[in-house]
């Protein structure tokens, strides 16, 4: 692998799982609440650019196609075209799609975790992990409503950007997109939201008792979480060009399993603990993609190299729960302005005496 190719990759899947491990951290680092499916949530953004915003451009431009899969095809060539000498409209599509993938990630979040809200622990992970391979079923399967197992084409939102460019602008767009969540949530949970779900975590019937209601508390989490993590869906649909890359046979692995690491090894509760769990995992992650053949060559192993990844990340995260629970970065108290003042006010006396 071409070494600006392997960075490129690298930078690409750091800003992705950056997303949807800091959506992640909300639910599982601040709040407790074990969403063993959380692939639902890339996959309502998948569902938002193929089913609903490809089909609006299909009206709008009247195409006509057998199937979605067919009819996306022709409109993405129209739609291209146009992007091409207007890059405003590829952003405002963009945006839109995002905007629309948002609201219906939030929805199908407070939905989601409804028949569920009132369950603990195992029970609350499995649960949810049921409901979300039953949703991925009916996509995958059923071809009429995103295309399922064939997918649909996407409109290049970045046609406007010359060929040997757009996979950095992809990747520039990806990061830009990342940062600006990991700043709105270091805002969001260093606050009283941030406290109380904490609270939740730690022992949810004192926070009962307290006067909070707690299922309205995980209705609202995993709304809020779901909707930021629906636009890694949107971002990576229009990065592939199809969203067959969400429908895929391994989306619990890719899209659950791999930001449960990801937050595990970084730090539960620390959004910078999660950015150095996520960007030591990719690293690992497209090194051994990369070169594969060369560790097969080199170690003769006895099994199929595309499994060594699974036994790695396996062992890895045993060694995290056994060794290094707290992950990199241990999770930190949120610091109000009143504490901040008192601290300032401690280290002045401390310097006087």
């Amino acid at each position: 692998m071409a070494l600006e190719t392997l960075i490129s990759s690298i930078l690409l899947w750091f800003g992705l799982y950056s997303i949807l491990s800091l959506s992640l951290n909300i639910e599982y680092g601040y709040g407790g609440i074990p969403n063993f499916g959380k692939a639902l949530a890339v996959l309502v953004g998948a569902f938002t650019t193929g089913a609903i915003v490809n089909r609006l451009l299909i009206a709008v431009y009247s195409v006509e196609g057998r199937t979605i899969t067919q009819a996306s095809g022709f409109m993405k060539s129209t739609v291209d075209q146009i992007i091409a000498s207007n890059p405003a409209y590829g952003i405002a599509l963009l945006l839109f799609s995002l905007a629309v993938a948002a609201v219906f990630g939030a929805v199908i979040g407070a939905l989601y975790i409804l028949p569920s809200a009132k369950l603990e622990s195992d029970y609350l992970a499995i649960t949810l992990l049921a409901i979300a391979e039953i949703m991925f079923m009916v996509a995958y399967y059923d071809t009429k409503l995103v295309g399922g197992y064939y997918g649909a084409p996407v409109p290049n939102v970045l046609a406007f950007v010359p060929g040997e460019y757009r996979e950095w602008a992809f990747v520039a767009l990806i990061l830009f997109f990342a940062l600006l969540t990991y700043l709105f949530l270091e805002r969001t949970l260093n606050s009283p939201y941030g406290r109380v779900l904490r609270a939740m975590r730690e022992d949810p019937t004192a926070l009962q008792f307290s006067g909070k209601d707690v299922m309205w508390l995980r209705i609202k989490t995993l709304a809020f979480s779901s909707a930021i993590a629906s636009m890694v869906g949107v971002l990576y649909s229009y990065y592939a060009g199809n969203v067959v890359g969400i429908v895929n046979l391994f989306a619990r692995v890719n899209w659950t399993f791999f930001p449960f690491l990801m937050v595990l090894l970084g730090g539960m509760a620390n959004n910078r603990g999660v950015l150095a769990g996520v960007f030591s995992f990719v690293v690992i992650w497209r090194l051994i993609d990369g070169y594969k053949h060369q560790i097969m060559g080199l170690f003769n192993l006895p099994f199929d190299v595309n499994w060594l990844q699974y036994i790695i990340f396996g062992v890895l995260m045993i060694a995290i729960l056994y060794y290094k629970p707290e992950g990199i970065l241990r999770e930190k108290p949120i610091e109000t302005p009143p504490i901040k003042e008192l601290r300032a006010k401690k280290s002045k006396q401390s310097e006087k005496a």
